[in-house]
């Protein structure tokens, strides 16, 4: 794929990507070894928290895709955003550096409620229109 097509596709470009996956072969390299290994690529796993990230598809739908059971796409994807986060390379502005920045926001405000319909009120006077009708 070329540059362009990678960052359609995923969401990140190229180099982002691969500094992604460093931080994981990282944080798989410092956690203890116990238990089954995954089936997936640290790549792949990758691959997959970001096609959850980039289309919003539900669990089940990638578990589909990926040919693999539901709670264990679930526990990839949070896996890798945990180790993702714990790099401290990924992670978004805190509240303090939004809140510092020099932006002016301005605001309009709609007054958007409801108001029973006007009309005339139904009388016996002369004014209305079946009352008009009659008269003639």
């Amino acid at each position: 794929m070329t540059r362009k097509q990678f960052k359609r596709r995923t969401g990140v470009y190229p180099e982002t990507f691969t500094a992604m996956e460093a931080a994981l072969q990282a944080w798989e390299l410092d956690k203890n070894r116990s238990g089954r290994p995954p089936a997936r690529t640290l790549s792949e796993q990758l691959l997959l928290t970001l096609e959850f990230w980039r289309e919003y598809r539900t669990l089940s739908h990638l578990a589909e895709d990926w040919d693999i059971h539901e709670s264990t796409a679930q526990r990839t994807i949070e896996r890798v955003e945990n180790a993702l986060i714990a790099s401290g390379q990924f992670a978004l502005p805190g509240k303090k550096a939004l809140l510092e920045t020099t932006t002016a926001w301005t605001a309009m405000l709609v007054d958007v409620a409801e108001v029973p319909c006007e009309r005339p009120k139904k009388s016996n006077a002369p004014t209305t229109a079946g009352k008009r009708s009659v008269i003639r």
